[in-house]
């Protein structure tokens, strides 16, 4: 809206007015309609019904969500919504989303999630998509678990996976570091332990402050870019849409939280490639399918530096593609600029990476590389020696191989929008 206004800014914005006190806002909050095919402990699967007209084809996708997030930054609001977009594109698209976190979860760890959660949905989901392989898209906390289970269960069917948004490297975060000498002050049990210890995990008012902390300057130019923007219809839904979404957070279980403070936050673990879980560790490089990592060129909470750090820690990967795409934590994801930029990517990489059906190996297929050689007991030492040599000397003439498919990182002749950021990252 001009500092004058048009005569025709001046109309626009008394009838976007005069439609939100009428009706209670502009914006049509109305989520795709979806049927529940499978749940356990703080864990629904959903599969979002085909739109009339529509056939779904293709393999199906299965979106990611984080902890204490509700699943509204898939389904934000109609016409800036991912699960609209791929729905009416035909693809087969799923949610798992984990319900309310009460007190009597205050046991559940980060193992609950990556054992349980999400390999349950990606059997659900391949099994009610008549065997096909599935697609993970996980954003920010979502997308780590989306890593950390497609480490540590190669038997699973996956086609590719999608990290939208996900720190890697927390020290590159720059709302933690201010803070980071502050975490090792309190050995032990400290005053964050206790804390959460007491209270049994991380209530909903302290995760409406800290996501509302993180994006302090938007709230406090939120009255005067709404003034500005008074003409602009489709501005004020996607505020609207994104203040319901700010005030729909839910709780962290306990012990989940104390893990990812000590060993994500504090520890800084993922920026090794590996974190503990449960009774081991599991090590990103053990990833073999395709990875798509996304950055919002303008996020806070998980800026450029801390999630392309990840991009070296995939060597087992096949492909791996980095794009910076424009917007925030959430605007990257389910922005209006997103429409044209981070959707169509997905798009794109999913379309090519599309296998049709996939058995399911079996889970002792899997533990072969990833557990069995660091937990032998009864091994002679020569014979530990020799596989210790026979598995380095792989990786040593596997290195021209992934230096040849990160030329590929951010290349995309036919992209539609500047991600000069990603290029860059192709010619190093």
């Amino acid at each position: 809206m001009d500092l004058i206004p048009t005569p025709e800014q001046v109309v626009a914005a008394a009838g976007n007015v005069a439609h939100t006190l009428l009706y209670g806002g502009l914006a049509d909050l109305r989520p795709m309609p979806r049927t529940l095919i499978d749940d356990g402990v703080l864990r629904e699967v959903y599969h979002y019904r085909p739109v009339a007209g529509v056939e779904e084809t293709g393999d199906p996708v299965l979106l990611v969500n984080p902890l204490a997030a509700p699943s509204l930054c898939f389904d934000l609001r109609r016409d800036c919504s991912l699960v609209e977009h791929l729905v009416t594109g035909g693809r087969p698209t799923y949610l798992v989303e984990y319900g309310q976190v009460s007190f009597k979860d205050r046991a559940l760890g980060v193992e609950h999630w990556v054992d349980e959660v999400l390999p349950e949905a990606i059997r659900a989901v391949h099994e009610h998509s008549g065997g096909k392989g599935v697609h993970l898209v996980g954003w920010s906390l979502g997308g780590i678990f989306a890593l950390l289970v497609a480490a540590d269960r190669t038997d699973l069917p996956i086609a590719s996976l999608t990290v939208v948004g996900s720190p890697v490297d927390v020290t590159k975060v720059p709302l933690v570091a201010p803070v980071r000498p502050l975490l090792n002050l309190g050995q032990g049990a400290g005053l964050v332990t206790r804390a959460y210890r007491a209270l049994g995990g991380v209530p909903v008012p302290i995760v409406n402050w800290a996501f509302t902390a993180a994006s302090a300057q938007k709230v406090v130019m939120k009255p005067l870019a709404v003034a500005t923007h008074l003409d602009d219809a489709d501005y004020l839904k996607q505020m609207e849409a994104v203040t319901r979404f700010m005030s729909s957070m839910t709780a962290y279980p306990g012990r989940t939280f104390g893990q990812l403070y000590h060993r994500f936050v504090k520890g800084n673990a993922l920026a090794a490639g590996s974190m503990e879980v449960g009774d081991r560790t599991i090590d990103l490089s053990a990833i073999t399918v395709p990875v798509l990592v996304f950055a919002g060129n303008t996020d806070g909470i998980a800026p450029l530096a801390a999630v392309r750090a990840v991009v070296p820690l995939l060597s087992g990967s096949e492909q791996v593609r980095f794009e910076v795409v424009p917007g925030g934590h959430l605007g990257m994801l389910t922005g209006r600029a997103a429409r044209g930029t981070t959707w169509e990517v997905i798009d794109e990489w999913v379309a090519q990476w599309s296998a049709g059906t996939l058995p399911v190996r079996t889970r002792a297929a899997r533990n072969k590389p990833a557990t069995k050689a660091p937990t032998r007991k009864t091994a002679a030492k020569k014979t530990a020696a020799k596989k210790t040599a026979a598995k380095k000397s792989p990786a040593k003439k596997a290195a021209p191989k992934r230096a040849a498919s990160a030329s590929a990182i951010g290349s995309n002749p036919s992209r539609r929008y500047g991600s000069s950021g990603s290029r860059a990252l192709g010619q190093r």
